[in-house]
């Protein structure tokens, strides 16, 4: 009876128009889902690294892959084309996953490193690196990781007030965010114009040059904080429900909680570091993924899935939808995601809950 019970509450139905409905197991959908979101990935890497003025077919890319490609094709491929796509599903992977980590803890849709001021203090970091110190490309990625802890730890502590809540959190990060935005104008204007150039260009968020000296760093960073995040995804379900009734359930709230948050932090500057600020990915992609998914909890890896996803397209669109005139991908994300968070702002308030 209770082996009946569980399989029967493990299977949802889907209903269509004229009283038609089609039973489906939702791990069995997840499961598929993840397996298309992954099989849609490789297919629009392979599209964009054969894209471009040196076009070269699906078919070219993996011979090129395997090594069996001219010289041309190995050097567009493996040094041009390769990293940049590399870059850009690390970098949506991890902003995704990030988002989702902060979206759960603060659980409000709105909790995303975009509102709560991390992008910014990455961004000052970095802005202080280029115009006080004049420093190189890894002294910029230096100062936008270091500049992201700074204003992790400052946040949390600023909404500490015994434990942290998930609306105090995202209001504290909003003021952080609007006060680094003034900073970042200040230091703006204090500038040259040759490092306020440096600098436009930088904060505007771009995959264009990326290399494989962004994507081993950021690899590693990945291979190390991916699984200790997902190692947490249990509790962080729970701490969904509420830190009493989590603390009933014997995970331990704040320091889980103190766990997470240092880990989307670094995943948050390590992204930064290596692609600048690429705003409202970490912001959507955890809400589209539930939305996909239509399952509970905070769905992490397929928030980091969605993350790379959003990001390999919109990179495609920057690099192919405006004709020869190709635009940083954080533009389109912005643009995108500018749109996304007027419609989840309306739909929120429809529902109450702002």
């Amino acid at each position: 009876m209770d082996k009946r019970a569980s399989t029967r509450s493990k299977r949802r139905a889907l209903r269509f128009g004229g009283g038609l409905s089609v039973r489906y197991d939702a791990r069995a959908a997840l499961f598929a889902l993840l397996i298309g979101g992954v099989a849609l990935a490789v297919a629009v890497v392979l599209v964009l690294v054969g894209g471009g003025d040196f076009p070269m077919s699906p078919g070219d890319v993996v011979q090129t892959l395997l090594g069996n490609g001219a010289m041309a094709q190995e050097f567009i491929v493996l040094d041009v084309r390769l990293p940049r796509v590399l870059t850009a599903l690390l970098v949506g992977a991890a902003l995704g996953l990030s988002g989702a980590v902060f979206q759960s803890v603060s659980r409000n849709p709105l909790g995303s490193p975009d509102m709560l001021g991390f992008s910014q203090g990455a961004m000052v970091g970095a802005l202080v690196m280029i115009v006080v110190f004049r420093g190189n490309s890894w002294t910029i990625a230096l100062g936008a990781l270091v500049g992201c802890l700074i204003t992790g730890v400052l946040v949390y502590l600023l909404a500490w007030k015994r434990g942290v809540h998930g609306y105090r959190l995202v209001l504290v990060g909003i003021a952080a965010s609007a006060m680094l935005t003034a900073v970042m104008q200040y230091l703006l204007t204090k500038a040259n114009l040759a490092d306020a150039t440096e600098a436009m260009v930088w904060l505007t968020g771009s995959l264009d040059g990326r290399g494989w000296e962004q994507v081993w760093p950021l690899a590693a960073v990945c291979v190390v904080l991916v699984p200790l995040v997902l190692r947490h995804g249990r509790s962080l379900r729970m701490m969904e429900m509420g830190d009493d009734a989590a603390h009933a359930l014997g995970v331990p709230v704040e320091r889980t909680r103190v766990a997470l948050i240092v880990l989307s932090v670094l995943l948050m500057g390590a992204a930064t570091a290596a692609a600048g600020p690429i705003i409202f990915v970490a912001l959507s992609a955890p809400q589209v993924a539930r939305r996909l998914t239509r399952a509970p909890g905070p769905n992490l890896v397929a928030s980091a899935l969605m993350g790379s996803a959003l990001l390999i397209v919109a990179d495609w669109a920057a690099q192919s939808a405006f004709g020869e005139r190709q635009l940083p991908v954080g533009v389109v994300t912005g643009v995108v995601g500018g749109c996304y968070l007027l419609w989840l702002l309306v739909t929120e308030r429809k529902a109450g809950r702002i």
